[in-house]
């Protein structure tokens, strides 16, 4: 194999040679290469997939804060409902498959104008991700604010409050899952999923 020089003058003005990459050190190199990028790629997945649950945990809990403090602005019940088609509330699905946040001027957990009741909607969620709530508590299909802030379900009157856990998680599982936390009050925390639910179907 032919080695070519590159004929180059120095500060003085004399000649001087420098040689290229031979063909072995560029097949090393190439191959640190390949080693590196192989040990970065899984990284990098569990990066973007811990990025996205925290997007759509967060997008969740805003919503339901957003129906919290318009159920106090308004003086009147907000409810949080999943919805498949973004219109009204209901759907096969969990709350994956999207939710909307509507005035429930009547107070029965049904959207009776969504183009004037209708405050947010969320489509369904990406990279197939599970979001169930605790059926136990009554959050599986819906949250529901009234004008103190608390939650309170459609039906049964004051006492009837709703609290409980739901659960966002990935094929990875409940140990990279985001577990949500509502309360009596109508107060919204997170943390991970194995911490507070201890399953991804509660």
């Amino acid at each position: 194999m032919r080695i070519k020089y590159l004929l180059l003058k120095d500060n003085e003005g004399f000649p001087r040679y420098k040689k290229g990459f031979s063909l072995i050190e560029l097949i090393v190199t190439l191959s640190v290469a390949s080693i590196l990028m192989t040990l970065a790629v899984p990284s990098f997945s569990s990066f973007v997939k811990d990025n996205r649950l925290i997007t759509q945990a967060n997008d969740f809990v805003t919503a339901l804060n957003l129906a919290r403090s318009e159920a106090i602005r308004r003086s009147g019940r907000v409810t949080v409902c999943k919805s498949s088609d973004q219109v009204s509330c209901g759907g096969a699905g969990s709350w994956d498959q999207g939710w909307i946040v509507f005035a429930d001027v009547n107070g029965d957990g049904v959207v009776t104008n969504p183009a004037t009741n209708v405050l947010r909607v969320h489509g369904s969620l990406s990279g197939d991700v599970s979001l169930n709530g605790d059926a136990g508590s009554s959050l599986d299909d819906y949250v529901s604010y009234v004008s103190s802030g608390a939650t309170q379900k459609i039906v049964g009157g004051v006492t009837a409050t709703q609290s409980g856990l739901l659960a966002l998680c990935d094929d990875r599982g409940v140990s990279s899952g985001k577990g949500i936390q509502i309360s009596p009050t109508g107060r919204v925390s997170t943390g991970s999923a194995a911490s507070l639910v201890g399953s991804c179907t509660p």
